[in-house]
């Protein structure tokens, strides 16, 4: 075996005896006017990007912390380890762990350098990447003298693991943004999330850029940008496809191999619609699955974590790994004590899927529907066409009037100025040249906002009748087990019934965007959504690689 790609697995004295080898890639900050008037010709007025790269963030201070590290791994060494690691699921890498060729320093070495070099690059750059944690390698470290103990490891375990936390989620390691001026120096705890993951031995590497303020912020303005991280880009093509949103830096992240998995959030659609736009598994579950505790908010009814990967193998392990009942949640029952969820492929005899008729026409949903039922499946042809309440956005704007003032109270660091939507506000009045170009179209919106309690609650109540009204009509007159759909179709009335969701990678349109086949079940079924989903990846293979990546 190639010395290069061993010597990581090595002990860490024979590795502080071996030469030394500088680091030569460094972050230079380049004239983006050729690339935004290249966008400013776009079709897609949402691609008429203003920034690219953030005023704020110096890509050089991401990596600075590895210095040592990185100049003893070189490029050979990256070469060498790419076919252990590229596109490789968790239990490959548990399996090269297990077996000696890889080492968790290794894997988590190797992705920080591959952040360095692409973000270094003004023709490959995604800015996915927020921040790094400097003690990744370290935990790293830490980790593999651990397992060369006593330590038992399954394939399916996080454990050495590197993961990205979309910045809203804390993490007591780096500050916890939301991609805000306002939250740039909020360090704070670790979401109980966070708390779960490191308890099964993941390592945190760092923080995905995403939309401002979970896209909850600005009116018409594009997807994925952050005044912290800049305009997240999509590796299928950096100047073709947005990213979706709000997790656009989880999405993009894991779609270009920066880390094994990334952690998004969804309220309406921000897992669903990065995951389906990078070619990625996305799972959305039932709000009260997982914890919310230490995430930035924007609704407490709607709001919740899910696991953004590449296979759904790796979503369930994920999903598993951050599991458990959190007596501050007012949203988790019991049963999240020891909710868990299993891969496996089945045969899908018994299964009962609805197809929506409106869906028709596009060739890869009837391929998919074609797969599934040549598995067993059966398939029924659906009317549904569900609208869209205008108090959506007032029940949202509502609710993170409230919901983030009680965050900024209870997890926010001392250091951080505002405490409330109006003084947000505020702020970023009186911060014109460093916030995001797009304006504060949602943000003014929620500061004029006047509900009463009574009032706001009207609304939710309304909202979330008639949503799981008409999915649960639609479930229970066709004895459905899944509804199939498209992307982020159909992502509001499932998030306003509480109905968890999986997209899986369906294909490519004839330009290259990815598209992706979205499954949506009743509350806390997600084992349906997995048991569909799995046989679907694997009867489909649709997903690859971008091709620059």
């Amino acid at each position: 075996m190639n010395l290069s790609c061993c010597k990581f697995a090595l002990p860490l004295l024979l590795l502080l005896s071996m030469p030394v080898h500088h680091v030569s890639a460094q972050w230079q900050r380049y004239d983006e006017t050729a690339d935004l008037a290249q966008l400013a010709e776009h079709e897609n007025a949402r691609m008429h990007f203003q920034l690219l790269n953030s005023k704020l963030l110096d890509k050089n201070d991401l990596w600075q912390a590895f210095i040592a590290e990185l100049s003893q791994f070189t490029a050979s060494d990256y070469e060498a380890l790419k076919p252990l690691i590229l596109e490789q699921s968790i239990s490959a890498l548990q399996l090269a762990v297990a077996e000696g060729s890889l080492s968790y320093e290794a894997i988590v070495t190797f992705y920080i350098y591959r952040i360095r070099e692409i973000e270094s690059d003004d023709n490959r750059y995604i800015n996915a990447v927020i921040s790094l944690n400097p003690e990744a390698i370290a935990r790293a470290r830490m980790l593999d003298e651990s397992r060369s103990g006593d330590t038992n490891v399954d394939s399916d375990s996080i454990f050495g693991m590197p993961v990205l936390l979309k910045d809203n989620i804390g993490f007591d390691g780096l500050p916890t943004t939301a991609g805000a001026v306002a939250l740039r120096e909020n360090m704070t705890a670790n979401a109980f999330i966070t708390d779960r993951l490191e308890e099964e031995g993941a390592i945190v590497l760092g923080k995905a850029n995403l939309s401002e303020w979970a896209y909850f912020f600005c009116n018409d303005c594009p997807s994925g940008y952050s005044a912290l991280g800049g305009q997240t880009l999509n590796p299928y093509g950096r100047f073709q496809f947005g990213t979706g949103g709000s997790s656009s830096g989880s999405a993009a992240a894991t779609a270009a191999n920066y880390a094994v998995v990334a952690v998004g959030s969804e309220t309406s659609g921000s897992i669903l619609s990065p995951a389906s736009a990078n070619s990625l598994v996305g799972l959305k579950p039932t709000t009260g699955n997982l914890s919310r505790t230490g995430i930035v908010p924007i609704s407490a009814t709607l709001d919740t974590a899910g696991p953004i990967a590449r296979s759904v193998a790796d979503a369930v392990v994920m999903f598993n790994a951050m599991a458990g009942y959190d007596r501050n949640d007012m949203a988790m029952p019991l049963i999240s004590d020891d909710f868990s969820l299993e891969y496996r492929v089945i045969d899908l005899p018994g299964k009962r899927l609805g197809i929506v008729e409106a869906l028709a026409d596009n060739s890869h949903y009837m391929a998919a529907v074609h797969l599934l039922a040549g598995s067993g499946a059966t398939t029924i042809e659906l009317e549904f066409s569900p609208g869209r309440d205008d108090r959506f956005s007032q029940l949202l704007g509502g609710e993170m009037v409230r919901d983030l003032a009680l965050y900024l109270d209870r997890f926010a660091s001392s250091a951080v100025e505002i405490t409330s939507i109006s003084v947000l506000q505020a702020f970023n009045e009186g911060n014109m040249g460093l916030r995001a170009p797009y304006g504060q179209g949602l943000v003014s919106m929620m500061s004029e906002l006047n509900l009463s309690v009574a009032e706001l609650e009207l609304i939710r109540e309304e909202l979330q009748s008639a949503a799981r009204a008409q999915l649960d009509k639609l479930f229970n007159d066709s004895d459905l087990d899944v509804l199939l759909s498209v992307n982020n179709r159909h992502a509001s009335i499932a998030a306003l019934a509480n109905y968890p969701a999986l997209t899986i990678p369906m294909g490519y349109e004839a330009d290259g965007r990815p598209i992706g086949l979205t499954l949506f079940a009743p509350p806390y079924r997600e084992q349906d959504l997995i048991d569909v989903g799995a046989n679907y990846e694997q009867l489909s293979k649709a997903r690859k690689t971008p091709s620059n990546y």
